[in-house]
């Protein structure tokens, strides 16, 4: 999500739109929006819920009244319920993007409560913004009615291209690893949400069919240290890259075990650079890896998910043949489109043309948990 904040904010600070960010003062989103040149408001708030929720969002209200924008667009569960909370936005015209929905990582009796306050909440924005086509149908099936609009994630391809044998021996001689290996690489963080740790479960049996198969982790998080206790032999824990290009690149497969997603960037990256995809069969994911681009199985499933993992180290003319596909499937997920789409929802919104809304005539601001 920090990606996707720091180029959209950039792409909008571009049209002439005083655009600025409100965000935890640490983290990757930082450095982004210093990188970009837009503007950082220091929000102090938690990933979660909690006793601290109502502070969180009167120190939001005022970070929104000082900098006195047009539009709120609201990124993610925790922006999503403190910005949308009565008087936080004011008079001012909300958009909400969850980038997965806040039910989804729920245990226990919060995700009923998180479903709950969707559902409630929904009518609180002035537009919800999914980024696929999965994540739309999953909020209207639960009971979300809200004002909905799909802007499909989309990739930077300008960036991301593909990387055919001499880019993988490239990339392979940069990072280290031997040219021979037969590699699989997940790139994301290490959360539940991500399902690293049923990928952990799956590697024994990928190691039975291929001894030669090697793993590497890419990523942080709250999950580290179990992953870390979970790894075996052949798998390797690298932490979070602020450019997953090498990886991508010197990877054979790229694996994606999530247990729910959005429309992850992780995977439409993996396209651009011409891998083929392992996944959850969740959407998101599924309607990413179509037919001859990899492999989806049930989410959870370490054997199903094993046996699709070596099946493509061990052929690696149907892991290129997906590659290839993959790479040109991403045409579809451009992130030019995607922000467009973007910028011409938040100017409807201010009543202003997209391509007129300038510096003195609509400023845009978005809120994030980070």
């Amino acid at each position: 999500m920090a990606v996707y904040v720091a180029q959209a904010a950039a792409e909008q600070a571009g049209r002439g739109w005083r655009v600025a960010v409100a965000c935890p003062p640490e983290g990757e989103l930082v450095a982004r929006l210093a990188a970009a040149g837009v503007p950082h408001l220091p929000w102090r708030a938690g990933r979660s819920p909690g006793p601290g929720t109502l502070a969180e969002a009167r120190r939001l209200r005022g970070l929104v009244a000082a900098f006195d924008p047009d539009v709120v667009h609201l990124h993610s569960a925790k922006a999503g319920l403190a910005g949308r909370l009565p008087g936080v936005a004011g008079d001012r015209r909300v958009v909400f993007q969850p980038h997965g929905w806040s039910w989804l990582a729920g245990s226990g009796p919060l995700g009923p409560v998180s479903l709950a306050w969707e559902r409630y909440a929904a009518h609180r924005a002035d537009a919800v913004v999914c980024v696929g086509a999965g994540e739309l149908e999953q909020g209207r099936a639960a009971g979300v009615r809200g004002a909905f609009h799909m802007i499909r994630n989309g990739v930077d391809r300008d960036r991301f291209r593909p990387a055919g044998a001499e880019g993988r021996a490239a990339a392979r001689a940069a990072l280290g690893v031997p040219p021979s290996a037969r590699l699989a690489v997940c790139i994301g963080r290490l959360t539940r949400q991500k399902g690293q740790d049923v990928l952990l479960a799956a590697w024994p049996l990928v190691r039975e069919r291929r001894p030669d198969a090697e793993l590497v982790l890419v990523g942080d998080g709250d999950a580290a240290d179990q992953l870390r206790g979970q790894a075996g032999p052949g798998v390797l824990l690298v932490p979070a890259v602020a450019d997953p290009r090498p990886w991508l690149a010197a990877a054979d497969v790229v694996v994606m075990p999530s247990r729910w997603e959005g429309l992850p960037l992780a995977a439409l990256e993996a396209l651009a650079v011409g891998r083929s995809l392992v996944a959850s069969d969740v959407p998101g994911l599924a309607e990413v890896v179509a037919p001859g681009r990899g492999a989806l199985v049930p989410a959870e499933d370490a054997a199903a998910l094993a046996a699709a993992v070596a099946e493509r180290l061990s052929a690696p003319g149907l892991a290129d043949a997906e590659g290839a596909a993959g790479a040109a499937a991403a045409a579809g997920f451009d992130m030019a489109d995607t922000f467009a789409s973007l910028a011409g929802l938040v100017a409807g919104l201010a009543g202003t043309p997209a391509a007129s809304l300038g510096a003195g005539s609509g400023p845009l601001a978005a809120e994030t948990s980070g």
